[in-house]
């Protein structure tokens, strides 16, 4: 299958007082450790926001990620989307949702958490509901996508949402899930940076 990998770059960073995708962890902006851990596993690799060779991204995420496969060579049979705010997702987690979209049954392929918090539902102040999490997880990124998928769920409705598995969901196409990386965090705000921070000095000693 021939990959292509997207980086979504296009953020404003509202909650996180900058645009994220500029900040440096280790040394290397987020937007070069997401696009390096995509390289290594895709043919090539477009990066969708304000960045030496990017595309320009949309308002909302879905249409910078439209924006970056609109920009993949014309041959592309699969895509791996990831967040430039998910800097130190591996390469080996890349190649495990690539491998499973490979198995050609499903449209997309994401990678997953189970919960380790218990969840409850609050009204106001006031707890009003437990919630069973057996079969909750937490949704990572890179995700893989055919591009027949990826293409017909965005076509299918202009509706936003959270990731592009959600928009695959819609427009009734399987997703598969693998297992996710604890160590993938997405930087939302500057605390977690200095977590992620200390997570690539410790795998570097």
């Amino acid at each position: 299958m021939r990959l292509w990998g997207i980086v979504v770059a296009a953020g404003s960073g509202t909650r996180f007082g900058r645009p994220k995708h500029l900040v440096e962890v280790g040394g290397l902006p987020m937007w070069e450790r997401a696009a390096g851990t995509l390289a290594a596993v895709c043919d090539g690799v477009t990066v969708v926001g304000d960045v030496p060779g990017g595309v320009p991204g949309g308002e909302r995420r879905r249409d910078s990620v439209s924006a970056g496969l609109a920009a993949c060579p014309p041959d592309t049979e699969g895509v791996l989307v990831h967040d430039a705010a998910r800097p130190l997702a591996s390469v080996s987690l890349a190649r495990r949702v690539a491998d499973r979209l490979a198995v050609g049954d499903v449209g997309g392929s994401i990678p997953v958490m189970a919960l380790r918090d218990t969840l409850k539902r609050v009204d106001d102040d006031l707890v009003s509901e437990t919630i069973d999490r057996s079969n909750l997880v937490v949704v990572q990124t890179p995700q893989a996508f055919t591009v027949t998928a990826l293409a017909t769920a965005h076509a299918a409705s202009d509706d936003d949402a959270t990731d592009d598995a959600q928009l695959l969901e819609r427009a009734g196409f399987p997703v598969a899930t693998v297992r996710g990386e604890s160590t993938n965090l997405k930087i939302t705000y500057p605390d977690d940076l200095l977590v992620a921070t200390a997570l690539v000095e410790a795998m570097a000693t």
